[in-house]
């Protein structure tokens, strides 16, 4: 492994660590079927360039490249990986119930926000055909996959476009953002107003 790499490793636990939380593997929720129309919708370019430099590329992933440069780790997954990204689209960030991606996005919770990204990141480049049902770990914790004939799910999201090159790694389009248990208690102790309701609908 990489210096670069480890260096982002280095960059996981500390932000686990700065909120004082543990994150579990995560269990695997029903995903909503990838549709025929979903798939077709969604072009994603396959320019060269690192995994930021392809996500900057195109517009499905306007709010992932502005998150990663709201957590600071443009330069982190730019480095030489190899990385393999789970990437929320757009579409797949407006699902968060309201207030969620703003709160993320405030200054103060930049170590959230970065855990969530981590969250994203396996430190090594599997391409769709290595991918196999069980655990995988990521940046930040372990993820749950479930490889179906005609679909995979990466706990309750589906890959909508796989196997997207970039010269560090490879991006798996995903149709909903991954968030550790522990970082969605964190995020909604923050976000909490006196009897306030908790935030619904991520899993």
């Amino acid at each position: 492994m990489t210096y670069r790499i480890q260096n982002l490793q280095q960059i996981a636990l500390a932000a686990v660590c700065g909120v004082g939380i543990a994150i579990a593997p995560a269990i695997a929720n029903s995903a909503t079927p990838t549709s025929q129309m979903e798939s077709a919708s969604l072009q994603i370019a396959q320019t060269p360039g690192t995994i930021v430099d392809v996500a900057s590329g195109n517009d499905n992933f306007d709010t992932l490249v502005a998150a990663v440069q709201a957590a600071d780790l443009v330069d982190a997954l730019s480095s030489e990986g190899p990385f393999t990204v789970f990437a929320p689209t757009d579409e797949a960030f407006a699902q968060l119930p309201d207030g969620v991606l703003d709160a993320l996005l405030e200054p103060e919770n930049q170590d959230l926000l970065t855990e969530v990204l981590l969250y994203h990141v396996v430190p090594d480049e599997v391409t769709s055909d290595e991918l196999e049902s069980g655990g995988l770990d990521t940046l930040n914790g372990g993820l749950a996959i479930a490889v179906e004939p005609d679909r995979v799910i990466v706990n309750n999201a589906s890959v909508i476009q796989p196997d997207v090159d970039a010269s560090n790694g490879v991006i798996h389009a995903i149709n909903r953002v991954l968030v550790p248990p522990a970082t969605l208690a964190e995020l909604q102790s923050r976000m909490a107003e006196p009897e306030s309701e908790p935030i619904p609908g991520l899993w």
